[in-house]
């Protein structure tokens, strides 16, 4: 049965929310491939991307694999031309999430009223989803991307410290204004180096460094990654000059997201903000009377698993680990079974916890009841 976190006993508290790529998984692909390995385990990039360290044409061909299909595809994202049926779904469950998360702040009395969206995600589904809110005018709230400036915005992490509010016409009373501050752990599409500070511009004029001469070659590779019934061993292979390989490292390096594999930045710039943006979410964690709910996340981020597992010695810190499946739930469960302050919630038999069941079963002002499509389904 879904399992509903209240929302009577999370609205008044430090609530730190943290989303994976399963929040955006009918928009964009994610690092899941459709091939097993000799264990008859499913690869990802990031098992193959450990397998290949030292191979350095399957590494590259693996990369620019990832680049076209994963990253590509978020660097030209555009709400406005989405059509498929799903893919408008998971937008409009974004602005159901965001929603609940404002509802939540409306209930609140403290003038500090914000709430952290922590994501590991490259896009910007949030801040498009937030900004949709804001334009429908249903909610007076601040986005907090982090940014500070005005022809030229950069990121700061000192600038998720700050809150606004709003005072009386003669400055007797203050009122705070409902915000969310979205950070991006492992980086963003629309950042960018500019010196030694991190640029933010949210534009959409990204074009694809991959030349058609190499994509030419790449699709075999990704029809056969993303196609049932492939294996490690039989992965093909793609050979590339010299020329080639140098040129798309050279450009792929200056990409301002953590590399699926050890999870590191190329540019010092970068891997500084992201070890600053991870000493800011230890710091939430363990501030008394904390919530952290996870959501499309699988742990598989080293760093980010041990701190919160460190920061569960908190005993006024409860987290709420969503998973997708009974399988994911289970191993969880397993990962975190030392600490009695989380509680692992997986969907029942039969059903998987995507978005859309999360927005209705899990996290809501007025979750629904579950009930079995044998029994007449939900309530």
């Amino acid at each position: 049965m879904f399992e509903p976190i209240e929302p009577l006993d999370t609205y008044n508290k430090n609530i730190n929310i943290l989303i994976g790529s399963g929040a955006s998984a009918d928009l964009f692909p994610t690092l899941g491939l459709k091939i097993k390995g000799p264990k008859n385990e499913w690869e990802t990039i990031e098992t193959l991307a450990t397998k290949f360290e030292t191979w350095t044409d399957k590494r590259t061909a693996l990369f620019m694999h990832y680049y076209n299909t994963c990253i590509h595809p978020v660097q030209t994202f555009t709400p406005q031309a989405i059509k498929d049926p799903l893919s408008l779904e998971n937008l409009k469950n974004y602005e159901t999430f965001l929603t609940t998360l404002l509802g939540l702040l409306d209930r609140r009395k403290d003038l500090n009223r914000k709430i952290n969206i922590f994501t590991t995600n490259y896009d910007g589904c949030l801040a498009y989803s937030a900004d949709n809110i804001l334009m429908n005018g249903s909610h007076d709230f601040v986005v907090n991307d982090g940014t500070s400036g005005f022809h030229k915005k950069h990121l700061h992490a000192k600038n998720f410290s700050t809150f606004q509010c709003q005072t009386g016409i003669f400055e007797r009373t203050n009122y705070g204004i409902p915000q969310l501050n979205i950070i991006h752990l492992h980086g963003s599409v629309y950042w960018s180096k500019s010196g030694d500070k991190i640029e933010v511009k949210y534009a959409k004029d990204f074009k694809n460094f991959l030349p058609l001469s190499v994509t030419a070659k790449l699709n075999k590779l990704s029809t056969y990654l993303s196609t049932e019934g492939g294996t490690t061993a039989g992965i093909p292979t793609v050979s590339f000059s010299r020329a080639q390989i140098e040129k798309f490292w050279t450009e792929y390096n200056k990409l301002p997201i953590v590399n699926p594999t050890k999870w590191k930045f190329h540019e010092t710039v970068f891997e500084e903000h992201y070890y600053q943006m991870l000493r800011l979410m230890s710091y939430e964690l363990e501030k008394p009377n904390s919530i952290l709910i996870t959501f499309g996340f699988s742990f598989a981020d080293e760093h980010i698993l041990k701190l919160v597992q460190r920061s569960l010695s908190n005993p006024q810190l409860q987290t709420f680990i969503c998973c997708f499946s009974q399988r994911g739930a289970a191993e969880l469960s397993e990962e975190f079974k030392s600490w009695k302050n989380v509680a692992v919630i997986g969907p029942p038999p039969g059903e998987k916890l995507d978005f859309t069941n999360f927005n209705k079963y899990i996290f809501s002002l007025k979750p629904k009841k579950y009930v079995p499509p044998s029994a007449g389904g939900e309530v």
